[in-house]
């Protein structure tokens, strides 16, 4: 194994509990630092439940530091979900949605929308601003959708936003302004976009575990058939649902040379059961996007 990996002593690399879950983790290495962005759900002792965009470094994956809040505490907003950061005209920037709960609902209402946050440094972020990805569309005409994750085509250079809309939808651009609505695909939830070789793999949410697609060129996907569960039969902590990789291509880190998934775990009950309490951050690596090991 190799050295910064066989370090990790627990496939929980943040632990949620009865006050607080830990979900949707993206991750970015940059300069010898992993930075994690993730939701960070609090309830509060009123018993408001109030959801965040949080932040945590780490140079070796067991050291992390604590959270710092990047956006504030607004049920009707509860900025969260970030899907990934990617770098373009010479800033970072990092998409994310809103789940709207201003009413108590338990899942985000009709209003949850995309935004993206911008920095120079990968700490200091800027407000977070709309991600029109209907084009041209009144806000309100937009409908709900959730998860975003951004990818840019080789040799093209066009962005491609992937997002949770009746399936998973994408939307396309030039130059992450102006969008154009493209259609959808036969998914789950959390899109995760990366390429090996030729080809684009996309990781996707079901109901429970991880579903993986396969494409030539981000518009046609067919479905591989594997569901990963991960060791879901031996965590208490994610019997009810494994769900939110997020894979980050390490295989050229000196001390890794694999591919790393973040995600997150809930348990020992479901979603339905537990979702604004009792969800970690886990973490599990590969060597081809189908094997995947673990701290034992």
């Amino acid at each position: 194994m190799e050295p910064i990996l066989k370090n990790i002593p627990s496939p929980i690399l943040f632990q949620g509990d009865a006050t607080t879950a830990y979900r949707d983790p993206a991750v970015i290495y940059n300069g010898g630092v992993f930075y994690m962005f993730f939701t960070l759900v609090k309830t509060f002792d009123t018993g408001g439940v109030y959801l965040y965009t949080a932040e945590s470094k780490s140079r070796d994956l067991v050291h992390w530091s604590a959270p710092v809040l990047l956006t504030p505490g607004d049920q009707r907003k509860n900025f969260s979900s970030p899907g990934n950061v990617v770098f373009h005209d010479g800033k970072w920037v990092l998409c994310l949605q809103t789940y709207c709960r201003e009413n108590g609902e338990k899942y985000g209402n009709e209003r949850c929308r995309l935004y993206t946050m911008e920095s120079a440094d990968l700490e200091h972020w800027s407000a977070p601003a709309l991600l029109r990805v209907k084009g041209d569309v009144p806000e309100e005409q937009m409908g709900r959708m959730i998860d975003p994750y951004l990818v840019q085509e080789p040799g093209t250079g066009r962005w491609f936003c992937f997002y949770k809309q009746n399936g998973i939808s994408y939307s396309v651009s030039e130059d992450l302004q102006n969008w154009a609505f493209c259609g959808n695909i036969h998914a789950g939830e959390n899109p995760c976009i990366l390429r090996r070789g030729e080809n684009y793999f996309m990781f996707h949410s079901p109901e429970n575990g991880i579903g993986i697609l396969e494409s030539g060129d981000l518009l046609h996907w067919k479905d591989t058939g594997t569901i990963l569960y991960l060791g879901q039969q031996d965590w208490e902590w994610a019997k009810g649902r494994i769900t939110a990789g997020m894979v980050l291509d390490c295989t050229g880190v000196e001390g890794i040379g694999k591919y790393i998934m973040f995600f997150h775990g809930s348990g020992p009950e479901d979603e339905q059961t537990m979702f604004d309490n009792y969800a970690s951050i886990g973490i599990c690596w590969s060597d081809d996007l189908f094997h995947w090991e673990w701290p034992q």
